[in-house]
């Protein structure tokens, strides 16, 4: 576990993304973390991430917990970096963790939690096995 880099996602924050107080709107935190997830996938699986699965693959992976802790303001004035690691993966669900950190600062720490479907149906099914086989080297523990 944990053998592979990290993988990061940069994201540019906008003015638009910003609220009277200057800082990220508290809505568009979740966003950037399921951008990350996504790029994740694409990054791993090739094609463009969760729209590849849900049609190509008919792999579903709907979101069934998130979390976050907001530790720093996120602003436009440095690109948000966040890194994505699978911490878990069930027989049925995978658990991610984000880190999103702005000029080396932790601004949210959060945790992601889908399980896999049948998409064209709406249940659910074991990871499938060749999922299983690319998600799994790149496994970390959750406190690393």
């Amino acid at each position: 576990m944990g053998a592979a880099p990290a993988f990061t996602h940069e994201i540019r924050v906008t003015w638009g993304d910003c609220d009277p107080a200057k800082i990220v709107y508290t809505a568009r935190i979740p966003w950037f973390a399921l951008d990350a997830i996504n790029a994740w996938w694409e990054a791993h699986l090739g094609g463009d991430g969760w729209f590849q699965m849900e049609l190509d693959r008919n792999v579903g992976t709907p979101f069934v917990h998130m979390s976050l802790d907001f530790h720093s303001p996120i602003t436009p004035r440095h690109r948000l970096k966040c890194q994505v690691d699978p911490i878990a993966l069930g027989e049925s669900s995978i658990r991610f963790r984000v880190l999103g950190r702005q000029d080396g600062a932790l601004c949210f720490s959060g945790e992601f939690v889908c399980v896999f479907i049948v998409a064209d149906q709406f249940r659910k099914q074991a990871v499938p096995g060749d999922i299983r086989e690319i998600v799994t080297p790149f496994l970390v523990a959750k406190n690393a």
